[in-house]
């Protein structure tokens, strides 16, 4: 899973575009003596609409800037240039842009307007800082930083679908349809149906390569599974894991971002196959329909487990029920593993705007599920944030690297589809205030300088991100596993 702020208006290319025309339009509108209000009135607009087009902050349409050419004595093609007039407007764009980007933010200092009393070297020790701060984070980050750009890059793309592909769904669609799916919960013989239908046998052995959940031996058409499986998850996953990437013609990765994207590829077709598009939004429909949607009963109508069938509802919230969601999945820690959202939520960010791996509030229903005195029973809480209140539905999974919460929530105004919305729980979070999660002063004053706390976070957060084909993955171990377990070939 993975989610940019919902809030952002363009990428830094648009809003370099946006700046430029408007500092053109400024400089052409000073150069020929006019004022604000004099230009504003010559093209029959307010001035603070063309007070907001100088600064980059709107974008005229084509019929309104052949009027602001017209009435500056320019051109369309002029005033589009790509340049900017002079040095000291390419310094103030770049200022501009800096005030917009990451690191301003989470420096959470207030945008401020560049005068022309401010002189050059004002600007350029501004945006020297600003740049030394930007290439200290991506140093600090510099062996993940492939992972953190690759990652951001799909969250946006998963917002601006909604994270919902109806190629993938029409791909589990017709699998189902190939086994003779007729409704119900897929069972593991249905699964292993696919995998014959597909050209693979299974094989269950007992010494799988640590470091994988299956391996497929193309050549031969196997896929190997191992004897047990943890309690914690579903036996047919693995197995679809492995067909989706047959069914999705997946090569080898060339790059980070290649595999990422093939592993979201590879858990949303599984997902889809599990819990159909068809029965699982006639499922959702009805439970919107009596007010009661519930990911406990989702969970149990489709026998997936509980991440899984949250994993889905939020493919299918916003594109088949109008219902903008967010997800979580938060380490006991407090450290965000995936997060997802389209629903306005704001989650906590680095500079680079990397959202896995930083700490959630600890007042948002992810944190607080964990001090609930029944922790294994569904928690349900309203959130009142600067961006909105927001209820959340909540529970606890394990996993061999601790407690993890899984939550699914939305807007106040979208509650009245879900059980659990008369919940007298409430919180407020004003995160990203530093003041909402910091201990009382006293306290802090008092221990600041005699604790030492050992971190319990996963370690896979801890470690630099693994190289190689498949990060993570003991390729040589791999390949001698295949080599102990290929069928030997009678003709030699």
């Amino acid at each position: 899973m993975i989610t940019v702020d919902a809030t952002a208006a363009a990428s830094p290319a648009e809003q370099l575009d946006a700046l430029t025309l408007g500092r053109r339009i400024r400089d052409r509108r000073t150069a020929r003596g006019l004022t604000l209000g004099e230009l504003a009135r010559a093209i029959d607009r307010a001035p603070s609409q063309v007070s907001a087009i100088e600064n980059g902050k709107r974008e005229p349409r084509l019929s309104m800037l052949r009027t602001i050419a017209l009435a500056l004595g320019t051109t369309v093609d002029e005033l589009l240039r790509s340049d900017a007039p002079n040095e000291r407007v390419a310094l103030e764009i770049a200022v501009e842009r800096a005030q917009r980007g990451p690191v301003f933010a989470a420096l959470g200092l207030d945008p401020f307007r560049v005068a022309k009393t401010m002189n050059d070297q004002t600007l350029q020790t501004i945006l020297a800082l600003h740049n030394e701060i930007d290439r200290l984070h991506r140093e600090r980050a510099a062996t993940p930083e492939e992972a953190r750009r690759a990652n951001g890059e799909l969250r946006a793309e998963m917002r601006a679908r909604d994270n919902f592909y109806p190629e993938l769904e029409q791909k589990a669609a017709e699998l189902l349809e190939a086994v003779g799916h007729t409704g119900g919960p897929v069972s593991h013989q249905l699964v292993a149906d696919m995998a014959s239908h597909l050209g693979y046998s299974l094989h269950y052995v007992g010494d799988l390569p640590h470091s994988t959940r299956s391996v497929t031996d193309k050549h031969h058409g196997r896929i190997y599974l191992p004897t047990q499986l943890s309690p914690s998850r579903d036996s047919r996953s693995p197995i679809l894991q492995a067909l989706a990437s047959h069914l999705l013609g997946h090569e080898e990765p060339a790059n980070y971002g290649d595999f990422l994207r093939q592993r979201i590829e590879t858990n949303y077709l599984t997902a889809a196959i599990l819990l159909p598009e068809q029965a699982a939004v006639r499922f959702l429909s009805e439970a919107k329909n009596l007010r009661r949607i519930s990911m406990e009963d989702l969970r149990d109508a489709f026998a997936v487990s509980y991440e899984t069938a949250a994993h889905r509802f939020t493919n299918l919230a916003t594109a088949r029920l109008d219902i903008p969601v967010h997800f979580t999945k938060v380490h006991e820690s407090g450290t965000i593993i995936k997060a997802y959202e389209n629903d306005r939520v704001r989650f906590p960010s680095d500079a680079l705007g990397a959202i896995e791996g930083t700490t959630m509030c600890r007042n948002w229903t992810a944190r607080t599920v964990f001090d609930v005195e029944d922790r294994y029973s569904p928690w349900y809480q309203y959130t009142d944030t600067p961006s909105g209140t927001f209820w959340c539905t909540s529970r606890i999974e394990k996993a061999k690297e601790g407690e993890y919460s899984v939550s699914v929530g939305v807007p106040f105004e979208h509650v009245k589809w879900f059980r659990g919305r008369e919940t007298p729980h409430r919180a407020v979070s004003r995160c990203p205030d530093p003041a909402c999660c910091q201990a009382p002063s006293g306290l802090a004053e008092k221990w600041a300088d005699a604790s030492w706390p050992a971190a319990r976070t996963p370690t896979s957060l801890l470690a630099a991100l693994p190289t190689g084909t498949f990060p993570g993955v003991d390729q040589t171990e791999v390949f001698q596993f295949l080599e102990a377990h290929s069928p030997r070939s009678t003709t030699g």
